[in-house]
């Protein structure tokens, strides 16, 4: 580890976090000029290598890099001084702007606004199923394993995490015939130390649980729990669990609207931080139409404990292990068919997406929802038509795509 004093820590991670907007590719490019180029803590090739780690695990892999890469120099001070900077920012304006949305998110012209934002967001996760697309689907394999999970979600109603295991298992079985790279060299790692490890973030992460059953208070406790679970799953990225938390949060457990799940994405994608902090918005609303505004902070800190502290367990018991684990090409191909199955699933987010913004009801078929047609919203088709046009062939910023479909929106609420 480098002779880093704790100041320059913050000092670097502290600019990562403010700049962190754009999702994972543009905070990983952010980290790598940042830690690569400028300041050079990190080679080329370890930082590769991290990323390729961070992308084994569930959570968000540019947190988890940028945890990783402060343990590499100040061990577990310097993991959580990277990866708390990284998140607080973000969740810091995720609250307010739960607590705004809460109070004036059912006023008209707030409403006819966020139309805007919905259509915006339809584009956007069009954007990343093509982004991911065109890195994970390598072989005539991964193509039919995308079909697949997209089958199985959007007709079949197959649990996210059975898809997850599954594609694993099937990327997992296809490269049993590849060899190993040679075992790399390095300092052995006491199994005791792991254990301690495991044990210290392993309670760290139940005590919310714990202390909301021993209070019956079932909310939290349902809560707390379902989001845990959200983390132990949330391979390949945010938008891969969107559809299965929607499904939950929204039809299975009623905390909130299929409209504000899509409103909750839209806010996400303009703070800084990972998106998977959309769980900490979805948390402080359901607290909200739980009990109010008193419930509704509880439940947002609740809903950030069980989503992050599992990332500092996966990256604090898994760091002194990287190299050694970067060799198994079982491990790879596991998360080639997560990489794969990931595609099929957004595909089924965009779709769910894009039905809730452009027909005003949908109903339940042998395939899956379909669009109620006369309730079809031309405005809501209008404004998902010239956002797809802006960001995916003019490539206007995301930012201002956002807010000009919300000005649009707006708009046409007063004129027409």
């Amino acid at each position: 580890m480098h002779d880093i004093s704790l100041a320059q820590l913050f000092r670097a991670f502290g600019r990562i976090g403010l700049l962190s907007f754009g999702g994972p590719a543009a905070q990983i490019s952010v980290m790598h000029d940042e830690l690569v180029t400028r300041r050079g803590w990190m080679s080329e090739n370890q930082f590769l290598g991290a990323l390729s780690f961070c992308m084994l695990l569930p959570g968000p892999e540019a947190m988890q890099l940028a945890t990783y890469a402060g343990w590499r120099q100040r061990g577990v001070t310097g993991g959580l001084i990277a990866g708390l900077l990284f998140v607080l920012p973000g969740a810091a304006v995720i609250l307010g702007l739960g607590y705004g949305y809460a109070i004036w998110g059912g006023v008209p012209l707030v409403q006819a606004a966020f139309l805007g934002v919905k259509a915006a967001v339809v584009a956007i996760v069009v954007q990343a199923l093509l982004r991911i697309a065109r890195k994970a689907l390598a072989t005539p394999g991964h193509w039919i394993v995308a079909g697949l999970a997209f089958v199985a979600m959007f007709a079949l109603g197959v649990p996210f995490p059975a898809i997850i295991a599954a594609a694993a298992l099937w990327g997992y079985w296809q490269s049993r015939h590849t060899p190993p790279a040679p075992a790399p060299a390095g300092t052995a790692v006491r199994p005791a130390d792991t254990l301690r490890t495991v044990l210290i973030w392993g309670a760290l992460w139940a005590a919310p649980v714990l202390v909301a059953w021993g209070a019956g208070a079932a909310f939290l406790t349902d809560l707390a729990l379902f989001f845990s679970k959200l983390a132990v799953v949330t391979f390949g990225g945010a938008y891969a669990v969107l559809a299965y938390m929607a499904d939950t949060v929204v039809s299975a457990k009623g905390w909130i609207t299929a409209a504000q799940m899509i409103d909750a994405l839209g806010l996400a994608e303009t703070t800084p931080g990972p998106l998977i902090l959309v769980t900490e918005f979805v948390g402080l609303l359901a607290g909200w139409q739980a009990g109010g505004a008193g419930l509704a902070l509880v439940a947002a800190l609740f809903t950030l404990w069980v989503t992050f502290v599992p990332c500092f367990l996966w990256i604090f018991t898994g760091a002194p292990y990287v190299e050694a684990i970067l060799a198994r090409p079982r491990l790879k191909g596991a998360l080639a068919g997560i990489s794969a199955a990931v595609v099929g699933v957004i595909l089924n987010l965009s779709l769910w997406f894009a039905l809730h913004v452009v027909f005003g009801e949908l109903r339940e078929s042998a395939i899956g929802p379909v669009p109620v047609w006369g309730t079809v919203s031309w405005t809501g088709l209008g404004l998902t038509v010239l956002a797809a046009v802006l960001l995916l062939w003019l490539r206007v910023p995301m930012g201002r795509v956002l807010a000009l479909m919300a000005a649009l929106a707006a708009a046409a609420h007063v004129l027409i």
